[in-house]
């Protein structure tokens, strides 16, 4: 029951962790007061820079790092038992683990002024997004295949929409590039895409463990 609690975890921590740190910065007035996925006037990262809301942020997504790590293992298993002929489950779980590693390494660096850092912590926040990202699109691709032929009309509906929330950040991701090309100052734009990919992919994770439990996935461990 634990184990398959880990998409909730994974989904809310982080939307919970990032607002309180937002509204911390808000009240000691290091961050501008507006609804940052509407107005764009600061990044995610930004909650996560300034104290007291930094703690808060890297309280949080430290054990969100760990989480993942067990998460993607664990989704890799629920696939192969589910959809023993698809071959997507290592690419789950390598996508996954390339993430969650570099969040470790994203969280770690932010907030250092060095170049070196600064290089580190936008390698981190990259590699988490793409690894997060190819992890939900892998499992979701996956278990479209494989639900679209012979699972019940539910399932079906969730596969549909993990593929949906798996490849908008994709899309966002392109439109994000093309802003940076066009638009003279796009950072604004920037970070309205930013938090919208990030809460889309967290709630990817609310409906995995909807999916989770209508298969009724349980975790055994046993010995001789």
């Amino acid at each position: 029951m634990l184990i398959r609690l880990l998409p909730v975890y994974a989904g809310l921590a982080p939307i919970v962790g990032v607002a309180v740190a937002y509204w911390l910065g808000v009240t000691n007035e290091v961050l501008p007061a507006c609804i940052p996925i509407v107005d764009g006037c600061t990044s995610i990262s930004a909650t996560g820079r300034y104290m007291p809301g930094s703690l808060i942020f890297r309280a949080v997504m430290f054990p969100q790092a760990i989480v993942l790590v067990f998460l993607w293992y664990f989704a890799a298993c629920w696939l192969r038992n589910i959809a023993p002929a698809s071959k997507m489950s290592g690419t789950v779980m390598i996508a996954g683990f390339v993430g969650a590693l570099a969040l470790i390494l994203y969280v770690t660096f932010l907030g250092t002024k060095a170049p070196f850092y600064e290089f580190m912590r936008r390698f981190g926040i990259y590699f988490y997004f793409l690894g997060t990202v190819v992890a939900q699109l892998a499992l979701a691709t996956a278990l479209f295949r494989h639900f679209l032929k012979t699972a019940s009309p539910l399932l079906k509906r969730y596969a549909i929409v993990m593929l949906w929330l798996s490849g908008l950040p994709f899309a966002l991701g392109v439109l994000m590039m093309f802003l940076k090309t066009f638009i003279d100052d796009p950072s604004s734009a920037e970070n309205r895409i930013e938090w919208l990919s990030a809460l889309i992919m967290q709630i990817y994770f609310i409906v995995m463990y909807f999916a989770w439990r209508s298969t009724g996935y349980t975790v055994l461990t046993r010995t001789d």
